[in-house]
C-alpha cells in the first residue's frame, strides 16, 4: 500500500505525535508498504526535508490549551492537488486531523481512503468548555471524510466520541524497545543514592509544583537524604527555580533540555520517575519509557496515565494535589526494595504489548478492513 501520514506539527522539534509517525513510517516500509510523512516545514528551516518528509505549506507558532508548539498554516492548493496526482496515495492516515489547516485541505481533495487518529486529551473543567466552543465546528466538518476514525486511548477518544456516532478504534501509542535494550537497570539503588526523577516540558499542566510540595514534604516526614532531579525546559522554568529557593527545598537539580541518550542516563539512575501531570495527558509514552529501563513510577490520576497504569501498575497512581498521599507513595517506592523489584518485574512483563511492531499491524489490519474493497 501507498501510505500518507500526515503530521500537523514541526517534526523537526520532536514530541510525542512526531515520535509515533516516524516509528510508523519505519515499520511500514520494513512491512514492504511505501508510506512518506507529510507535515508542514518549521519557521525557519531553510535545509532540506528529512529522508521520508515532503513538507506540504509552512508551520506557524500558536500557544494551545497544552503549550506552545508551531502547527501547519495553509497551503497552496495547487500544490496540494500536484502532490496527491503524483503520489497517488491509497491511505492518508491524519493525525491529531483537529488541527488547522493544512490537513482539512488535504483531506477536502483526497481520493484515498482517511485514517484519523485523535492523539490529546482536552483539559478538564472551564477550560475544555471554552476550547470546544472554538474547535467544534471545525472537528465537526472535518469527521464526514474519515473512513475510520482512531484514538489512542478513551481519554483520547472522549472529545471526537461526542461529536459522531462512528465507531472510535483504540490503538495506543507505542515503544522502540530496541533503544532500551541492555539499557536495563542493573541493581537497586543503595540507601544512601536514591532520587526521584521528572521529565518532561515545565509547564503548568504537568504538575511539578506539586512534586516540590511533596518531595519538601518527604524531607520533613521521613528525614530521607533523597535527590529531586528535573529534565526538561519550558515557561515556568524560571518560576519553578524561584520556588524551589523561596520554600527552601533541597537537593532539587534542574538539568535543562537533556538529549536522549542523557535522559535515559538520568532514568537509569532513579530510584524512582515521577510524572504528576494533571491533565491533558491522553497516554503517557514516558510511562512506557520507564518500563523499558525499570525504573518504577509514580504518576498522577489523570485518565491518559490511568489507561496505562493498570494491574499492579495502579499501585502507581496518586492525586497529585493530596500532598501528604504523594509523599507518602513516593516514600514507599524509595525505601521498599521488594516492591520496586515487583514492579520492575511487572513492567517489564506489561510493556512488551506496546512495540511500534505490534502497534503498526494494528494499523495495517485496520487499514484493510476499512479500506481494502
Amino acid at each position: 500500500m501507498k501510505i500518507g501520514l500526515v503530521c500537523p506539527y514541526n517534526v523537526i522539534a520532536g514530541g510525542g505525535v512526531q515520535e509515533c509517525v516516524f516509528a510508523l513510517r519505519e515499520e511500514l516500509i520494513k512491512q514492504q508498504h511505501d508510506a512518506i510523512i507529510l507535515s508542514p516545514r518549521p519557521r525557519g528551516y531553510r535545509k532540506e526535508p528529512p529522508d521520508g518528509v515532503v513538507f506540504v505549506g509552512s508551520a506557524a507558532k500558536v500557544k494551545s490549551f497544552h503549550t506552545t508548539s508551531q502547527i501547519s498554516a495553509s497551503a497552496e492548493a495547487d500544490l496540494i492537488d500536484e502532490l496527491l496526482d503524483a503520489e497517488q496515495f491509497d491511505i492518508l492516515h491524519f493525525h491529531e486531523p483537529w488541527v488547522p489547516i493544512v490537513s482539512r485541505q488535504i483531506l477536502a481533495r483526497s481520493n484515498a481512503c482517511n485514517i484519523a487518529t485523535f492523539h490529546a486529551k482536552l483539559p478538564e473543567g472551564r477550560i475544555n468548555r471554552t476550547i470546544e466552543k472554538v474547535i467544534t465546528p471545525y472537528t465537526s466538518s472535518i469527521l464526514k471524510y474519515f473512513d475510520q476514525l482512531t484514538a489512542v486511548s478513551d481519554a483520547a477518544a472522549e472529545y471526537v466520541s461526542s461529536l459522531t456516532e462512528e465507531p472510535i478504534a483504540i490503538i495506543p501509542n507505542g515503544i522502540d524497545l530496541r533503544k532500551y535494550k541492555g539499557k536495563a537497570k542493573q541493581t537497586q539503588k543503595t540507601k544512601n543514592s536514591r532520587s526521584v526523577l521528572f521529565v518532561g516540558r515545565l509547564e503548568r499542566r504537568k504538575g511539578i509544583k506539586y512534586l516540590l510540595d511533596a518531595f519538601k514534604q518527604l524531607q520533613i516526614l521521613y528525614e530521607d537524604n533523597v535527590t529531586l532531579n528535573i529534565a526538561g525546559a519550558g515557561p515556568d522554568e524560571k518560576r519553578l527555580k524561584y520556588y524551589v529557593e523561596q520554600y527552601d527545598i533541597q537537593n532539587v537539580k534542574f538539568h535543562g533540555f537533556v538529549t536522549e541518550e542523557k535522559k535515559i542516563t538520568l532514568f537509569q539512575e532513579a530510584t524512582v520517575f515521577c510524572s504528576p501531570a494533571v491533565y491533558g495527558e491522553s497516554f503517557g509514552i514516558v510511562l512506557l519509557e520507564a518500563m523499558a529501563i525499570g525504573t518504577p513510577i509514580v504518576a498522577a490520576d489523570n485518565p491518559g496515565y490511568s489507561s496505562v497504569l493498570k494491574e499492579r501498575g495502579s499501585t502507581s497512581v496518586i492525586n497529585p494535589k493530596n500532598t501528604r498521599a504523594f509523599a507518602e507513595r513516593l516514600h514507599a517506592f524509595l525505601s521498599d526494595e521488594e516492591l520496586r523489584a515487583s514492579w520492575q518485574s511487572w513492567g517489564h512483563e506489561y510493556v512488551q504489548q506496546f512495540t511500534y511492531d505490534d502497534i503498526t499491524q494494528q494499523y495495517v489490519d485496520l487499514y484493510k478492513r476499512a479500506c481494502v474493497k
